[in-house]
């Protein structure tokens, strides 16, 4: 895998660069000029088209593409086809974003891959960095929101899931005797701060009231959004089942 920077993220370079292992998209017989000229026609008109559903410039949405592609395992795969696997994925989050919780990761990973093909494509990854780099409170907002009621369908962040999430991001700082029971104590608490309705469990709307009202609250069940000054470190590989 090529070495990629923090900058080439947050930095976002303006830099316009081609795929070396596209191939020709028409004619097999295009002259080498009309070959460039046709690629990046292509690279154009997809940055572009990425941008029209993102919050990010055209030039980062460029930079997005370009660091995609050197992340994928087969670089020499187009770029309509190419994915990255869930091991890679979480190294970048760990690596770039400073993450270190693999429960917390994989629910990133899951709300990042919107067609549920366990890997993330191009679309899904440009979009997904623009809420992490660029998004606004409100898109952040639904963002961690989606990424606690993963466990569910219904639309709901549970009693249950606010206990594993909880008991996840706390089982470090708690000995074990009194793990459960100070949990079950904080799951009360977070009920009666953000379960406006009242109903033993919170919506979007519970959600988005409470972090509106104190945006502490934004990660309260667990860190799912970029620290605030990315890593500049090369990542390493994230100790954990991948």
């Amino acid at each position: 895998m090529e070495q990629y920077r923090v900058q080439d993220i947050k930095g976002l370079s303006k830099k316009r660069k081609m795929y070396p292992e596209d191939k020709p998209l028409s004619s097999e017989s295009l002259s080498e000029s009309d070959y460039i000229e046709e690629v990046r026609a292509k690279k154009k008109k997809s940055s572009e088209d990425r941008e029209k559903t993102t919050a990010i410039k055209k030039s980062e949405v460029e930079s997005l593409i370009i660091l995609f592609h050197g992340l994928v395992e087969k670089p020499d795969v187009r770029l309509d086809n190419a994915r990255l696997d869930r091991s890679t994925f979480r190294m970048i989050l760990h690596g770039l974003f400073g993450m270190t919780d693999d429960k917390l990761m994989n629910r990133v990973f899951f709300a990042f891959d919107k067609d549920s093909d366990n890997c993330i494509n191009v679309n899904e990854w440009v979009k997904g960095l623009s809420v992490f780099l660029r998004g606004t409170f409100e898109e952040k907002l639904k963002f961690c929101f989606e990424v606690y009621y993963l466990n569910g369908d219904d639309g709901y962040i549970s009693r249950e899931e606010i206990f594993d999430m909880l008991r996840n991001s706390l089982h470090k700082q708690l000995s074990e005797e009194e793990t459960d029971e100070g949990i079950k104590e904080l799951v009360e608490i977070t009920l009666k701060k953000m379960d406006y309705d009242n109903d033993g469990k919170i919506s979007f709307a519970d959600f988005e009231k409470a972090v509106k009202e104190e945006r502490l609250l934004l990660e309260v069940f667990g860190q799912c959004l970029p620290e605030a000054k990315v890593q500049c470190q090369q990542p390493q590989k994230v100790e954990g089942t991948f």
